[in-house]
Formats: structure tokens, C-alpha cells, sequence
């Protein structure tokens, strides 16, 4: 096995991993929901519960008030972004 498969193959098992942790996250979360209380103190930690109300550019309805120049120049190109995907082999070979 390469280097570089190894780590192809840890990376799987770390993300199925952390895949899972987050579903028994989740779970926990709408557990802390359903309480309605605001603030949970436990025996090592205190989570606090807020409710906020996000809010976002409608780009769309800008561009109707805006000529496309104007559009343009609101425009900011941001950083790099590298995104990692992970699927399973093909008849992939077990190791025990």
C-alpha cells in the first residue's frame, strides 16, 4: 500500500467516523431543543440556547435596482477554498 493510499483510506475512516459523531450530535442537539430551556448546566459544562434570525443578500433583487456595472463592482473574490471528497473503492479489499 502507498503512502498516499493510506492516507486516502484513513481519511475515510476518520470522516465515517466524525459522520457519526455528528448524527449523535444532532440528536443531542434537538434533545437540548426540546427542553425550551435556555441555559443546561451539567456536572462539566454549561450550554447556553439562543435563537437568532440570519440575515442574508438577496443578490437577485439587488440586481434590479442595480446596473450590471454596479453589480460588478460589489463583487469580491474571496479565498482559495479546497474541498476534500471521499467515496468507497470498488470491490475494495478489507484488511482485517
Amino acid at each position: 500500500m502507498t503512502y498516499a493510499a493510506n492516507l486516502a483510506d484513513q481519511y475515510a475512516a476518520l470522516k465515517a467516523e466524525i459522520d457519526g459523531l455528528n448524527r449523535l450530535l444532532d440528536e443531542v442537539k434537538g434533545e437540548i431543543k426540546a427542553t425550551g430551556m435556555a441555559e443546561i448546566v451539567g456536572d462539566q459544562a454549561i450550554v447556553t440556547v439562543s435563537l437568532s434570525e440570519p440575515v442574508r443578500f438577496d443578490q437577485a433583487t439587488a440586481k434590479t435596482f442595480l446596473s450590471a456595472e454596479q453589480v460588478a463592482a460589489c463583487m469580491k473574490t474571496g479565498e482559495l477554498v479546497t474541498t476534500i471528497r471521499v467515496k468507497a473503492v470498488k470491490n475494495a479489499k478489507v484488511l482485517a
